[in-house]
Order: C-alpha cells, then sequence, then structure tokens
C-alpha cells in the first residue's frame, strides 16, 4: 500500500523488522534469568539498525524431547531499512547461534519481515 502524506514523505522509511526471541530457558525447560542476553541483543540489533525495542511474551513450543513447553521468552526487535538489514543479518544469524549454544537450546527463532526462521 502506497501512503500519499506529504509529511510522511520527507521522513525515513524503514521497510525491514527484525526480531530475535531471546529464550529464557537453559536447555529445554529450566528457567534461567536472560538479563544479559536480552542486553546483548537489544545492544546488537540497536547497533547494527540504529535502535531497538524488547517486550516480554510467554511463548509455547512443542519440543520432541520434552512435550509442550511453555517459555517467558523476551521479544527484541528493530526495524531496518533494507541496505542495513542486508549488511547486519550476518551478525544477527551469528548472534542467533551464540545465543542457542549459550543456553543450551534446541534453536533460536528468529523472524524477518514476517518469515520466521530457527537458528
Amino acid at each position: 500500500m502506497t501512503i500519499n502524506n506529504a509529511k510522511l514523505k520527507a521522513c525515513i522509511k524503514l521497510s525491514s523488522k527484525v526480531t530475535v526471541y531471546v529464550p529464557a530457558t537453559n536447555g529445554v525447560a529450566d528457567a534461567a534469568d536472560n538479563t544479559e542476553q536480552v542486553k546483548k541483543t537489544a545492544a546488537l540489533l540497536a547497533d547494527l539498525f540504529g535502535g531497538s525495542t524488547s517486550t516480554a511474551a510467554l511463548g509455547y513450543w512443542l519440543s520432541p524431547v520434552a512435550g509442550l513447553v511453555a517459555e517467558n521468552t523476551t521479544v527484541v526487535f528493530a526495524y531496518a531499512s533494507d541496505a542495513d538489514l542486508q549488511n547486519g543479518i550476518a551478525a544477527v544469524v551469528d548472534h542467533c547461534e551464540a545465543l542457542k549454544q549459550e543456553m543450551g537450546q534446541e534453536a533460536v527463532a528468529l523472524e524477518i519481515n514476517g518469515e520466521m526462521y530457527f537458528i
């Protein structure tokens, strides 16, 4: 959809959104304090894309090992220009891989423009 507004035409448009779902467990279901991981994720997205936002969420996922798992996840997201997304996405994927290892996860969810990737 094209929005015809003279004031908006003079604004910066960020048409991409990158979201990292930061786990709050170690392993499959052992509750963990994810404060430092959230701070690192927020700092990385802010550095790459100019800012970031985090919000708490209750996520559910089906583990082949433990069945249905409920988890207090923190969603960290940033909006980005298409060029900045292309330039920064490798660092975001690397960060998700590091989170996965650090927190003993089966996967870390990364959402880009509404498409979900399990890293």
